[in-house]
Order: C-alpha cells, then structure tokens, then sequence
C-alpha cells in the first residue's frame, strides 16, 4: 500500500484542508469495508438524497440515527432477548452495526422512517444564499459623475 505525505499540501494551502483530509481518509480506509447491513444510497432531485438501509429484524427503538461533525452515524443494538431459544439454524443476522456516511457541505438530513425492514434517511442540499450564483444587472447608461471644482490661484 502506498503512503502519502500531505504535510506540503497543508503548508501551502489555505481552505483546502477537506480535501486533503478526505484524500486521507480513503487512502488509510481498510482494505475490507464492511458489508453489513447493505444499503442503497438513491438521488431523488437534482438536490435531495436517501439512504435505504436494510435492518430486518430491528424495531425503531433499536436504532439510532445521529448526525455527528459533518458524518452520519446509523447504528443499532439488540437486546439480547434469544437467549432462552434453541436454534437449529439461524440465517436472519440481527448483530449489532455502526454505519458511517460522510456528509458533503451543506447537506442536511431531514428526516428518517423505518417500514417493512428498511430504515430511509432523507437528505437535501441546502444551499445559502449567499453561496447560490446571482445575476448582475448590466446598467446600459452610466451616470455623469460632476466634480465640483474650486478656483485656485498659484502663490508664487
């Protein structure tokens, strides 16, 4: 595996240290991702977004969903309720899970709902104002600005 040094990216650089991190984050990621639970990642508008996670097996009050410094954190954890039961074979996996999902810039997550085994979080873009692109008017007529002048007479 290769490793990169992006010490001389920080030092010459102002603003850009999030690219620099995740550049980081997926050269040092571990070889195997987990694959558990599977999960869809759909974009339904040109700025909304879902996640559909499969948890069969998982009530709403075994699940977690937490946005957390720009990550979104699904997780979930089952009451060991089995214990007392026998099972010949046991193929519905129901172990606990942490997923992680790395959120861009403005991207907000408006709602989640779980239904027939699968948990749906709602994403959308939010753009500020102040970021969105604005039309200039173009004047065709420029003022005359006028200077008031003061008469002055040389001293010499």
């Amino acid at each position: 595996m290769r490793n990169f040094d992006f010490a001389p990216l920080y030092r010459s650089t102002v603003g850009f240290d999030q690219i620099a991190n995740l550049m980081d984050r997926v050269l040092t990621a571990e070889t195997s991702q987990p694959t558990y639970p599977p999960y869809n990642i759909e974009k339904l508008e040109d700025d909304a977004y879902r996640i559909s996670i499969a948890v069969a097996g998982f009530s709403e009050a075994d699940l977690s969903v937490e946005v957390r410094e720009k990550s979104l954190i699904v997780s979930a954890r089952k009451a060991d309720e089995d214990a007392d039961k026998t099972y010949l074979h046991r193929g519905i996996a129901t172990r606990a899970f942490e997923r992680r999902f790395h959120l861009a810039d403005h991207v907000v997550v408006t709602g989640a709902t779980h239904s027939d085994g699968m948990l749906h979080i709602e994403m959308e873009r939010q753009v500020p104002e102040a970021l969105k692109p604005r039309q200039i008017q173009i004047a065709t007529d420029t003022p005359s600005i006028t200077k008031d002048v003061v008469d002055a007479k040389s001293v010499n």
